[in-house]
């Protein structure tokens, strides 16, 4: 019994490192789901003079915080994009009828005229453009990570 009672204080000493180890492999894994997950993406074409860019999928690698922090018995990550749409994006939005300067049709492309020349009125054909929910897609990888990995790691300790 002795023994058993030395095993398990060993393994609680490990918990707040277990747990910070399992909290950043987790987040960095959501961190690629979101960017996996967020426009353009699935092999789509970035096409057309000052259209897409990519930056919003590229933000989720900046803006988040992987290492974890450890305060009060708690781990803390961070999922994150601070680009000004990216709710948008996530979640969807209206769309009302409205004039873009600078917005060309160029062939079968649209593009910016980065001088403002020209424009087209957009939001005729979509009253709502459906979210990609790259967020929650993310969060669901999280968990899912979590609950694995900590399952995995807390059968070792215990061996």
């Amino acid at each position: 019994m002795r023994k058993r009672l030395e095993e398990l204080r060993k393994a609680r000493e490990n918990v707040p490192k277990i747990m910070m180890e399992v909290a950043e492999g987790a987040t960095i894994e959501a961190v690629r789901v979101a960017t996996e997950n967020t426009p353009p993406n699935g092999g789509a074409l970035i096409a057309g003079t000052n259209m897409r860019s990519g930056d919003m999928s590229q933000h989720w690698e900046t803006d988040s915080q992987t290492i974890p922090l450890y305060t009060g018995g708690s781990v803390r990550t961070q999922l994150a994009n601070d680009m000004q749409y990216a709710s948008y994006v996530n979640d969807g939005h209206r769309m009302d009828k409205h004039f873009v300067p600078g917005l060309i049709v160029n062939g079968d492309l649209l593009e910016r005229d980065p001088d403002g020349e020209g424009g087209l009125m957009v939001g005729t054909k979509t009253s709502y453009v459906e979210g990609k929910y790259m967020k929650e897609k993310a969060v669901g990888k999280y968990r899912s990570v979590i609950r694995k990995e900590l399952d995995k790691r807390v059968r070792e300790a215990l061996k």
